[in-house]
């Protein structure tokens, strides 16, 4: 029996080949290897696409974390407050700062950041606030950015697994002072290798990420600030373009897959599938069910060919690397029971019915 993945890039790749392919020769024709048009013509389209004023590409979505948060003026020993449901990466953000992530608990339904527990976390050290637009959900950014805008702080969006969701009819990445966002090969919107993105509407704020982005310098040999060297490839620029004017499609393709999944999984005992909160038109980027015994149930799905996985295994406050946080096992109980318990499904565009179908049926074999 075939075996279905976990996320298939084979079938993106096929559809986009041919476009790729004209556009690769475009850039090795003329040597626009470092900001060709295409990178320009990319930052554009995200731009437009994602209801903001400027893009800055940059090598990949820790480094926009980072570049966004340092341009909104967080410095070393300053508190940024995060959710523990999260990739490492969002705390590495502030981390490589030198500033101090504080994490938060997350909502029982969405494990989305919890508005309460980020208001009980401000305190006078906070610089930032960082929801995370998890699985392809928008966070419920109108409660966080009233608290920050109490606060006096920033916020920036950890957006990178939300590229096309919206809340409200507004498109994540577009409510903070900023956002970061991801291009790792398994987004919604994934390059062929890493690459990521700053997304704002404010100039300030862009033109310093594109300062800091390569070397502290807006005129060659001219270096205003200490920066970094990352900028978006122009290879990967030609890539994101092509996947670009297919996003819409594809994330159509996923929210009818997620749909369908809901259909298949209702009503059986022992799985929680996943929802919508309200105003919110996921991505899907993730689908996400919860499950008793879920390590057995992943080793029988993946013994059965099913590529399912999870999202993720090891709370923030409990890696190795935040051990010098102090925060044990108890300190999170939403984030921590859900870490125990989350699986997710085979989502990706081309996922087809009868694949799906086959998910199911062994999920629930699996838990009965």
């Amino acid at each position: 029996m075939s075996k279905i993945p976990l996320v298939d890039l084979g079938a993106q790749q096929a559809e986009i080949a041919d476009e790729v392919r004209a556009g690769l020769d475009e850039v090795f024709a003329a040597t626009a290897f470092i900001g060709g048009p295409a990178v320009g013509r990319f930052e554009a389209a995200y731009s437009a696409f994602s209801q903001v004023s400027h893009t800055i590409g940059v090598a990949n979505g820790t480094d926009a974390l980072e570049l966004a948060l340092r341009a909104a003026g967080v410095r070393a020993g300053g508190e940024v407050i995060i959710p523990a449901n999260t990739f490492i990466a969002t705390a590495e953000a502030a981390s490589r700062i030198g500033a101090v992530p504080v994490l938060v608990d997350v909502d029982p339904v969405h494990l989305l950041m919890d508005p309460d527990a980020v208001r009980a976390a401000v305190g006078p050290r906070t610089e930032a606030i960082v929801p995370v637009h998890l699985f392809g959900q928008v966070a419920p950014v109108e409660e966080i950015g009233k608290i920050a805008a109490d606060a006096g702080v920033p916020m920036i969006e950890d957006a990178a697994q939300s590229q096309g969701a919206t809340r409200n009819g507004r498109a994540a990445g577009s409510f903070g002072l900023a956002a970061g966002t991801s291009f790792y090969p398994g987004k919604n919107l994934g390059a062929a290798g890493d690459a990521g993105a700053v997304t704002t509407s404010d100039a300030d704020i862009a033109r310093t990420v594109r300062v800091l982005s390569a070397h502290g310098s807006a005129v060659k040999y001219q270096h205003e600030a200490i920066g970094m060297n990352s900028r978006l490839d122009t290879v990967q620029a030609v890539v994101l373009e092509a996947k670009l004017r297919r996003l819409e499609g594809w994330n159509d393709a996923r929210r009818a897959a997620a749909a369908r999944y809901g259909e298949l999984l209702a009503g059986v005992d022992g799985v929680r599938v996943p929802v919508s909160a309200e105003g919110n038109q996921d991505v899907w980027h993730l689908y996400v069910v919860q499950v008793d015994d879920r390590d057995r149930v992943l080793r029988e799905l993946n013994d059965a060919g099913i590529g399912a996985g999870i999202h993720y295994p090891t709370p923030v406050h409990l890696t190795g690397a935040y051990g010098g946080l102090g925060l044990g096992v108890g300190a999170f109980q939403v984030t921590e029971a859900a870490a125990l318990r989350i699986l997710s499904l085979p989502m990706y565009p081309h996922l087809t019915v009868a694949q799906q179908e086959r998910v199911a049926e062994q999920l629930r074999t699996s838990v009965g």
